[in-house]
């Protein structure tokens, strides 16, 4: 293009994006199915590499497949990973064990490790812990956790974790229910995902290794952040799940071990408190002064009352305390035994915990053990029993140490 001197030149923009941007020849860029060879069959019927063309090309600075996932390739030697990462995988991995101890009434939970969890920190890794509860029946009393570790994504902890008093009746209904979180301590702790195992899937005295990919399963929220609609639908959920469960359904608040046992020499019968497990706290500390009472019902002298010692800021106490009741073997066949637990408290009414009932209008194990014991007299039988939120009739007026 011309022009005459003293006039400026006009370029149009298509000439001037053209003008020192091709500074060579523009090389394909190598796709991934480059790596793959495909055949197609010639005229003699041999096989013909299609990928040919791309191969006379200079070689780019591309890492294979794997390295850009940061899996180790064989060659390295070390093992490889067989799970993918899709929406389920992407939360990590758990590796646990578990052991159901039928003698002891026990149920060992051994935190091995984890793998590739979901990075929940701004520096891409996360404060891994674990917790553990027990369903139905989930609250504070159940719950079980392990050390916090910092900085990891393939965290390793190597912990055990034992349940006391787990029976029979447990291991068919319970779900224990494995919660892997992330630990903030400038906000609420996150969490990354969970895994839920019947209890029936164990054999007594049978170890069982798990390695199972977390689950998506969110905790619904706690009432103080939700919405009054939130809160409707959180409580009618519940009440569902309850009414799922069975109807008359009792809130858990521990376990006690109880020891029974017909004395035919001293003709009475003597109670072994042995110990708690897992009791409801109610102290706000997250821990409770617990202390046992035991009445024979009927009383109507009123001097059945015996009270262990209290023990101090703890959910699991050991008493080993017995109390004795005189009283002929024929005469406990129309005799109830109430046990409750209570918290101590300075200054005001003490805070019921949960009690149990052993006597014939028991169910269950309760009435199980006190039938066992009228019939096998000088054996020393000892039990777990579950404690309740139903408070026994006569024991409401004794609220008091």
């Amino acid at each position: 293009m011309r022009g005459r001197r003293g006039d400026r030149m006009t370029i149009n923009i298509q000439e001037h994006m053209a003008i020192n941007v091709c500074p060579g020849p523009i090389r394909p860029i190598r796709q991934i199915s480059d790596y793959f060879p495909r055949r197609a069959l010639g005229p003699e019927g041999g096989g013909r590499d299609l990928r040919e063309a791309p191969a006379r090309l200079a070689p780019l600075a591309l890492a294979p497949p794997a390295a850009l996932l940061g899996a180790t390739t064989p060659e390295d030697g070390a093992e490889v990973d067989s799970y993918d990462s899709d929406d389920t995988t992407a939360l990590g991995m758990l590796e646990f064990d578990l052991l159901y101890d039928q003698a002891s009434c026990t149920l060992h939970c051994s935190i091995l490790r984890a793998k590739g969890l979901k990075p929940m920190d701004f520096n891409g890794l996360a404060d891994p812990y674990v917790k553990l509860h027990l369903l139905p029946g989930a609250c504070k009393a159940n719950k079980l956790k392990t050390k916090t570790q910092r900085n990891t994504l393939n965290p390793v902890w190597n912990e055990d974790l034992t349940y006391s008093g787990i029976t029979d009746d447990d291991i068919t209904h319970k779900v224990l229910r494995i919660s892997v979180c992330d630990e903030d301590k400038l906000s609420h702790n996150e969490f990354i995902g969970e895994i839920r195992v019947p209890l029936r899937r164990l054999k007594p005295s049978q170890k069982k290794h798990f390695n199972i990919c977390l689950e998506r399963q969110v905790p619904l929220a706690s009432p103080s952040s939700m919405s009054a609609a939130l809160r409707g639908i959180s409580c009618y959920l519940k009440e569902l799940e309850q009414a799922e469960q069975g109807p008359g359904l009792l809130e858990e608040r521990g376990r006690i071990l109880l020891s029974l046992s017909y004395n035919s020499r001293r003709r009475g019968l003597l109670v072994g408190i042995v110990r708690c497990a897992h009791l409801a706290a109610m102290d706000v500390n997250g821990y409770s002064d617990p202390y046992v009472k035991t009445y024979l019902r009927p009383d109507v002298d009123k001097k059945s009352k015996h009270k262990t010692c209290v023990k101090k800021k703890t959910l699991n106490p050991e008493f080993n305390e017995d109390f004795f009741y005189e009283m002929e073997l024929s005469a406990l066949a129309t005799k109830t035994l109430e046990v409750t637990v209570w918290d101590y408290d300075i200054g005001k009414s003490n805070d019921f915990i949960g009690g149990v009932s052993l006597g014939p209008g028991a169910r269950g194990e309760a009435r199980k053990h006190w039938s066992d014991c009228l019939q096998q007299p000088d054996a020393a039988l000892e039990r777990w029993h579950t404690l309740t939120s139903e408070l026994p009739p006569a024991a409401g007026a004794l609220p008091s140490a």
